[in-house]
């Protein structure tokens, strides 16, 4: 199922998608058509990409689908931010990004959402958590 709204500036996509990895990748397909289709700076548009790469990885690693056996994957593009969201059934911790070692081989999908947007954080629902990340898009010439 997917759901787009447009209001003015604003866009809205909405994607339903079962609780697997391939749906990293459609989620990445329509994300990436939909920033490069309204002109959106490609450093921008493969940062929003990582992002929605490391929450939907997270997801599925981390946290249940939600009743029906999906995850939620949304992003709004205002004239100069994208949020990516990811909503979920939750798991049995709030997600946070790890203090690692150098040498640790995983774990830092959450410090790599962090240093890439202007904020990100969580939402919890009473059946769902929303993890979200807020990016700045470099202004148009």
């Amino acid at each position: 199922m997917t759901v787009v709204s447009v209001e003015s500036s604003t866009t809205s996509t909405a994607l339903v998608l079962p609780f697997e990895v391939g749906s990293a990748r459609k989620a990445r397909r329509r994300l990436a058509a939909d920033l490069r289709g309204a002109g959106v700076h490609p450093d921008d548009v493969h940062d929003a990409l990582l992002v929605l790469s490391e929450l939907v990885g997270n997801s599925l690693r981390h946290a249940r689908p939600l009743p029906s056996g999906t995850l939620r994957v949304t992003w709004t593009r205002l004239a100069h931010q994208v949020e990516v969201s990811v909503t979920d059934g939750g798991g049995p911790t709030e997600p946070r990004p790890l203090e690692l070692p150098a040498s640790a081989l995983g774990g830092r999908g959450l410090a790599i959402v962090d240093d890439l947007s202007a904020r990100w954080g969580v939402r919890r629902g009473e059946r769902a958590t929303t993890v979200y990340a807020v990016l700045d898009l470099t202004p148009s010439r």
